[in-house]
């Protein structure tokens, strides 16, 4: 398993988009940290995006998660760079070993 930092940035003017497709989103969140497929996430103190900590089998894996993400279906995510990731020291070290 591989340990990916994936982060959003929020589109312009999508406040209110967030707002409401948040409930969703948390939901479908709490899903996959319960699953242990989610490790930790977040959003950014400016609110113009947020940092989401993943483990997967590979990088497709992800994107085919991310893509069930009801802020991707809201259209509230401008840009995801997606970063694989091996914590080394803390909580969430030795994940990737």
């Amino acid at each position: 398993m591989t340990v990916f930092a994936v982060e959003y940035v929020y589109a312009a003017d999508s406040t209110e988009a967030r707002n409401e497709a948040r409930p969703a989103h948390r939901e479908w969140l709490a899903g996959l940290a319960q699953d242990g497929v989610l490790l930790a996430s977040g959003p950014y103190g400016d609110g113009a995006g947020a940092l989401l900590i993943f483990k997967t089998a590979d990088e497709a894996a992800l994107n085919s998660i991310l893509k069930q993400d009801p802020f991707a279906a809201a259209g509230v995510i401008a840009g995801t760079r997606i970063t694989e990731w091996s914590p080394i020291i803390g909580v969430l070290a030795g994940l990737t070993a």
